[in-house]
C-alpha cells in the first residue's frame, strides 16, 4: 500500500480489525519513509460495477459517491453514521448481486430513494428534488403529499 503522505510503497500493517458491522477490514499502517500512520479498509467486491448514465456514459461504480449523495441529503437529520454505511453496504451488495455488471444510474437513484423513504422521509425528499430535477414548488407538493404520516411525528406533535 502507498503511503498518501510521501508516496512511499513501503508500508507495514500495524494492527487489523472488522468494522462493526463485518462489511470491511479496518487496517492501520505506519510508513517506514515518513513515519507517518493512516488507516486504510478493505472490501469484499464480488465483481466490477459499471454505471450507464441516461446519457449513454459509462463510468465505473463509486461506493463513496453513493455514501457521499446520501450523507448530503441526510445532512442534520437524526440518522447516525453507522446506520447510514450500513445502508450503502446493503445497497452495494444488492448491486454485485444483481447479476449484472452495467446498472443504469436511474436504477441506482430509485433504490436510493427506496432507503432513503424507509429511513427518513425528509432526506428522502431532499434527494427527490435533485435525482428528479425538481423545478417549482408544485414538484414538492407532488411528492410530500404521496408520504404517509410519520406515526412518531404525529405522536410527538399531538402530546
Amino acid at each position: 500500500m502507498r503511503c498518501p503522505f510521501c508516496g512511499n510503497d513501503d508500508t507495514q500493517v500495524k494492527d487489523s480489525r472488522p468494522t462493526e458491522d463485518n462489511s470491511a477490514i479496518r487496517r492501520r499502517r505506519f510508513c517506514s519513509g515518513c513515519n507517518a500512520r493512516f488507516t486504510t479498509f478493505e472490501r469484499v467486491q464480488l465483481r466490477e460495477l459499471t454505471v450507464v448514465k441516461s446519457t449513454g456514459l459509462r463510468e465505473p461504480f463509486d461506493r463513496d459517491k453513493l455514501l457521499r449523495s446520501m450523507r448530503i441529503a441526510l445532512r442534520k437529520r437524526p440518522i447516525d453514521g453507522d446506520r447510514i454505511d450500513r445502508v450503502v453496504n446493503n445497497l452495494v451488495r444488492q448491486l454485485e448481486s444483481s447479476g449484472e455488471s452495467e446498472i443504469p444510474s436511474k436504477q441506482i437513484g430509485e433504490m436510493v430513494m427506496q432507503h432513503l423513504l424507509a429511513l427518513d422521509q425528509v432526506a428522502y425528499v431532499r434527494y427527490a428534488s435533485v435525482y428528479r430535477n425538481f423545478r417549482e414548488a408544485a414538484d414538492f407538493n407532488q411528492i410530500v403529499g404521496t408520504l404517509k404520516p410519520d406515526p412518531v411525528a404525529v405522536t410527538v406533535r399531538g402530546v
